[in-house]
């Protein structure tokens, strides 16, 4: 389905971004797999290498300009372009009340969840505009667009996402090149590993929510993936059951 494309993904290390790594790379695509953590990047490209894939290891900190600036220069440069690129890597280190948040962990949720997409997008427009309708999909929350007391941090940071994708979907539709925001919804991963093992957390509540784990998150990301230069931009498509 993806053969001869140029994926780039940020926080392919585990998670979500590991799960679309994998499954990118098993449709023909070669993967840059993008991440701070040089185990756990490696690891994914020697799973997709193993499965008859290509992927190259990108180490980075999306926070930090400079160290993304050169990896996704590297892989476009070496690659001519970048057909998709997953702005996926995230974090939630700060779960208190404002008044009670640390200043320095509030400030890196927003450095990477939010400024990092910043960086990368800045850093592979160049790629991107160099492919045949390319795409960006970034990995939003709920939360983004509903809020939740006490979580202010990473509920600002992926508002200020959704705002990018819509923003960013408008200025390169003369390139034609989509952005749109996929939600995946709780998903069992290391991040939400507290939340998901916490009873009294109704995010996590099964009853209320379809608890997904990474793969299940890889049939809307192909569908957003494989969409006609037409197709929709600076959308949101949801994997939640609540309302956002």
């Amino acid at each position: 389905m993806f053969e001869s494309k140029n994926i780039l993904i940020t926080g392919a290390g585990r998670g979500i971004g590991r799960a679309l790594a994998i499954a990118f790379a098993k449709e023909g695509a070669f993967v840059g797999c993008l991440a701070r953590t040089h185990e756990e990047v490696f690891s994914t490209v020697k799973d997709i290498e193993i499965s008859g894939g290509s992927a190259e290891a990108l180490i980075a900190d999306v926070s930090d300009f400079d160290s993304v600036s050169k990896s996704i220069s590297s892989f476009g440069s070496s690659h001519r372009c970048i057909d998709i690129l997953f702005l996926n890597a995230g974090i939630s280190v700060d779960r208190e009340r404002l008044e009670n948040s640390n200043p320095a962990n509030w400030k890196k949720v927003i450095d990477v969840n939010l400024i990092g997409a910043y960086y990368c997008s800045f850093a592979a427009l160049p790629y991107l505009k160099k492919a045949n309708h390319a795409k960006i999909i970034t990995i939003g929350s709920g939360l983004g667009h509903s809020g939740e007391v006490g979580n202010s941090a990473y509920c600002v940071s992926k508002a200020g996402l959704w705002m990018l994708t819509k923003v960013l979907g408008e200025e390169l539709k003369p390139h034609q090149i989509s952005v749109n925001e996929l939600i995946p919804g709780p998903v069992k991963t290391y991040q939400s590993s507290q939340r998901s093992n916490d009873p009294n957390d109704s995010l996590f509540d099964p009853n209320k929510e379809w608890i997904k784990e990474p793969d299940d998150v890889i049939p809307l990301a192909f569908f957003l993936a494989s969409q006609p230069p037409q197709g929709p931009s600076s959308q949101t498509f949801s994997l939640t059951r609540r309302k956002i």
